[in-house]
């Protein structure tokens, strides 16, 4: 047992626990925790802002399942990590972060990146924020987090260790524990009162969200045993293959659909928290008893006295439903309508296309040359809100968005941290020429690595979601419309490559080209492509 301080320590330890990879930006307070990296055999990935490190680390993890890590110093490092890390909350994505600490607050003032009390900070955006003031508790707090990222709904950690106590030296962390088994699991009682429910019903409808994503390989043979309806959402999108029955897509923002809910006789919810981003409106719109599955109790916190909770991992029940589940017989068919269904869905995709025109046309152009396992990051863009709503997904867990908390600057680190992961496989990054701004320094690090990463950006020249708010509210449009830089010139000056299609036939062509390039490529796009 070779003695060594507690930084390389940790890297060594994180490493004998699978982590391959950790994004961060080394400073005089985190120093120690690099002195190991590389004698563990870890890949550090240098962002240019400690934001783009905690991003990266997200895109990781959707990529990956597995957690993303980053380390960070203390004070401003830590604070410019607590958006990735409130995005990753509220999406339910698993990232650790390390950081250092001041050994000693209370007593002494003006220290070099001194906070009154930087854990509780780092609280407000985490499952947990605590600091470990030895060796033993360190490797117990991290611990802590592998086994709650493995057992329950997947949220951010933060370990806060003193400079002093990283410094110091200390034994290697013992072995890596049994971690607990997967999410609770519904009891065999649970599944066949929703294979009864469903079989009694003669409208039912499913709705699924990111939680059930692990399911994909069931859930359409589950639809044709059941003659279900169904609908899913934003974090969902590929589970129910796009020309399925009686599917009504990722639609559930339309004010109607509520209409839709409300003709079932029975409404399954599974994997979703039916959040305000989901559904932009107060309720589901269900009139019928809902079943809702769930590993996180505390979604079934608005459920009606109908209503069932089903506390279990939704991939185990739906597919425990395939098998326990007879198909419907031919005189009991379902009563809903595949061609109103198919009508509806048209009707949709022709408010998206006119509530934002010229989008439609550049996601049916892309979606023809992207491959299948191409993997999309999507930053808050009109491009992305439009897109989200009439772009089926090949497969599941492929398009990433900063949902919940709705941070700007997402798309082009995350997809960084998604390209890392994935080497060899298509990965695109899609931004609003605002966002873009955000974090537009880590287009240093994409040409750094070679990533061939197209950067899709839509430029509208404006903050075109929020004049369109003001213009709705009856507001003059007001300081919603900036400079904006020479996009390509800038890439250019990173390194990246830079072009500007003029027709739809040439994006294409250019994403073809920049999924094999050497590196990043940024593609400018504006609305007068489609025309």
């Amino acid at each position: 047992m070779t003695r060594q301080p507690l930084g390389a320590q940790i890297s060594q330890m994180l490493r004998d626990r699978g982590v391959e990879t950790i994004f961060g930006i080394p400073g005089v307070h985190n120093v120690e925790l690099y002195r190991g990296i590389e004698q563990a055999g870890i890949t550090h990935v240098l962002a240019r802002h400690e934001q783009g490190a905690g991003f990266m680390a997200d895109g990781y993890a959707r990529a990956t399942g597995k957690p993303g890590v980053a380390y960070v110093i203390s004070g401003p490092g830590l604070t410019n990590i607590l958006t990735p890390l409130g995005q990753a909350y509220s999406d339910s994505v698993p990232v650790l972060v390390i950081s250092s600490c001041l050994d000693e607050t209370a007593a002494q003032r003006g220290q070099l990146h001194q906070m009154r009390d930087q854990r509780a900070a780092a609280e407000t955006v985490c499952a947990w924020s605590e600091e470990a003031r030895t060796a033993k508790s360190a490797y117990a707090l991290i611990d802590r987090a592998f086994d709650q990222f493995s057992s329950a709904r997947a949220r951010p950690c933060h370990v806060q260790v003193p400079i002093a106590t990283l410094g110091a030296l200390a034994d290697p962390a013992p072995s890596a524990p049994v971690l607990r088994p997967d999410y609770p699991a519904a009891s065999h009682v649970d599944v066949y009162t929703v294979v009864d429910a469903v079989l009694k019903a003669q409208e039912p409808l499913f709705v699924f969200g990111g939680g059930a994503v692990a399911a994909a390989d069931v859930i359409p043979d589950l639809l044709r045993q059941t003659g279900a309806a169904s609908f899913v959402t934003y974090a969902a999108r590929g589970l129910v293959p796009g020309d399925t029955p009686l599917y009504f897509g990722s639609t559930l923002a339309r004010a109607d659909s509520a209409e839709r809910v409300a003709e079932a006789d029975l409404v399954i919810t599974v994997g979703s928290a039916l959040s305000e981003v989901d559904l932009w409106r107060s309720t589901l719109g269900h009139t019928a008893p809902m079943i809702r599955v769930d590993i996180d109790p505390e979604n079934f916190g608005e459920m009606g006295p109908q209503d069932t909770p089903i506390l279990g991992d939704a991939t185990a029940l739906l597919k425990a439903m395939t098998i326990a589940i007879a198909a419907r017989t031919e005189d009991l068919p379902p009563k809903w309508d595949a061609a109103a269904v198919a009508r509806k869905r048209a009707v949709w995709r022709a408010e998206v296309e006119a509530e934002r025109p010229g989008i439609v046309p550049v996601c049916d152009a892309l979606r023809a040359v992207l491959p299948d396992q191409t993997m999309i990051y999507s930053d808050m863009t009109q491009f992305a809100y439009g897109a989200k709503e009439v772009w089926d997904m090949p497969r599941p867990g492929h398009w990433h968005h900063p949902y919940g908390f709705g941070t700007l600057g997402y798309a082009l680190p995350a997809a960084i941290g998604g390209a890392v992961a994935r080497r060899g496989l298509p990965t695109v990054a899609i931004a609003g020429d605002y966002g873009l701004q955000y974090t537009i320094q880590e287009l240093g690090t994409a040409v750094e690595l070679g990533l061939p990463l197209p950067i899709l950006v839509w430029d509208n020249g404006k903050l075109g979601e929020i004049e369109d708010s003001m213009v709705r509210s009856q507001i003059a449009p007001n300081a919603v419309v900036a400079r904006n830089p020479d996009f390509l010139a800038l890439a250019r000056a990173y390194g990246a490559g830079a072009v500007e299609p003029v027709s739809l036939q040439a994006l294409q062509q250019v994403v073809i080209e920049a999924l094999a390039a050497g590196g990043p490529t940024l593609i400018r796009i504006t609305p007068k492509i489609a025309l």
